[in-house]
């Protein structure tokens, strides 16, 4: 049976709520058949027509979607909420669907206070409720591969990683120009205090966790408004001591003009390196230390079970963002089977390192406490303490 889920956020005009309807439905495992798409009525009613959703559940207000959601019967209620808001709402949306029982995909970052994010972590597992956060690169077939070479042991000791997501989008000041997007990332109150690692650098250090295994313990931040004009930073330089002394460097910016989505991942061993970019990310480079190299593509050099089962058509048949997406989302299904029918394991409770096959909950506060320790060592001009633990299970 398909999974019921509804969206708050997501409305006319909106980029990612489209992108989370199509990764759902990929598989053909989720069902839309409710929203609150917009904070205006009119276009939360005009979207839920265009979505072929019940005129009755199209809701004017994400609080009015919760209460008459859990007064339906159980077998025609939602199960999971997608939560696709500007950051200053995924708290308070997720947490009053929460306490209703609800099951909850997020769009990152978490939240936007380290309170917050540790609240939903404290709450999720008490409740024993499925949450997934959407770092969505994750969800990448030879991004599970490089993550499984590196558990094998292929690189040696790790040695240095350097991870890099660079666009050119807000290399003018767009959000005077009332750009949707835009206006509300470099609104603080809505984007939250940093935008840059709010928006791309949180994924940037999901996918170092994810690809390597290891967590910063310190970091030097420098973080800079380059654009005349802007209230938030638009671009970032982080230093990164990761757990056994492992070197790092992480850099996100929004004013590398003409880059569009660059997000690549570089791991350095003793014995080895790995090479990964977003923008093709059909192909792994591996490096030897006599300097020669291989390549190797999704499908043709994949060995691990993690890829195989990440990959969903033969080489050759480009694979790409909305694939990654929808791994993400079958997991997310197989998880709330699992906890519906009664099941503790792959609840999401845990970190990505659970294998839940998405990041989790916790996932998501280890990214929003390393926003917070960037904009605090770029305050003191010097290294802080990241280490972290977040609550919940473990």
């Amino acid at each position: 049976m398909t999974i019921r889920y509804g969206m708050v956020g997501g409305g006319p005009g909106a980029f990612i709520g489209a992108v989370h309807r199509m990764a759902a439905v990929l598989d053909g495992r989720f069902q839309l058949v409710a929203g609150a798409f917009s904070s205006d009525p009119a276009k939360s009613a005009e979207m839920g027509r265009e979505l072929g959703i019940d005129p009755g559940r199209a809701y004017a207000s994400y609080l009015e979607m919760v209460d008459r959601e859990a007064a339906r019967p159980k077998a025609e209620r939602i199960q999971v909420v997608v939560i696709v808001t500007p950051n200053h709402l995924h708290y308070p949306v997720a947490l009053s669907f929460m306490e209703a029982g609800f099951h909850i995909v997020c769009d990152k970052p978490l939240t936007t206070s380290v309170a917050d994010a540790e609240s939903l972590c404290r709450l999720a597992e008490e409740r024993g409720l499925v949450f997934a956060v959407t770092h969505n690169y994750t969800g990448y077939p030879m991004v599970k591969e490089a993550r499984e070479r590196i558990r094998d042991g292929e690189l040696g000791a790790l040695r240095k990683v350097v991870v890099e997501y660079s666009q050119g989008w807000l290399s003018t000041l767009l959000e005077a120009e009332g750009q949707k997007q835009a206006e509300w990332r470099a609104d603080p109150e809505r984007g939250g205090a940093s935008a840059v690692l709010g928006d791309i650098g949180s994924h940037a250090h999901s996918l170092v966790r994810y690809v390597t295994g290891l967590e910063v313990q310190r970091l030097f931040a420098d973080l800079g408004t380059v654009v005349e004009g802007r209230h938030v930073d638009d671009d970032a330089t982080v230093l990164l001591e990761l757990d056994g002394g492992v070197r790092g460097v992480l850099l996100a910016s929004q004013i590398s003009t003409g880059e569009r989505n660059h997000l690549r991942l570089r791991v350095y061993g003793r014995d080895g390196g790995l090479d990964w970019c977003q923008e093709d990310p059909e192909r792994l480079r591996i490096l030897s230390p006599d300097g020669s190299e291989r390549i190797l593509f999704r499908g043709a050099g994949t060995r691990s079970g993690a890829a195989l089962g990440a990959t969903r058509i033969p080489a050759g048949h480009p694979e790409g963002f909305i694939e990654a997406f929808a791994n993400l989302y079958r997991s997310v299904a197989a998880a709330v089977r699992g906890r519906e029918s009664g099941a503790r394991t792959g609840s999401g409770a845990g970190d990505e390192s659970s294998d839940a096959g998405f990041p989790t909950v916790r996932d998501g506060a280890r990214g929003v406490h390393f926003i917070h320790r960037a904009l605090e060592s770029n305050r003191q001009g010097g290294w802080v303490d990241a280490a972290y633990t977040p609550p919940g299970s473990s």
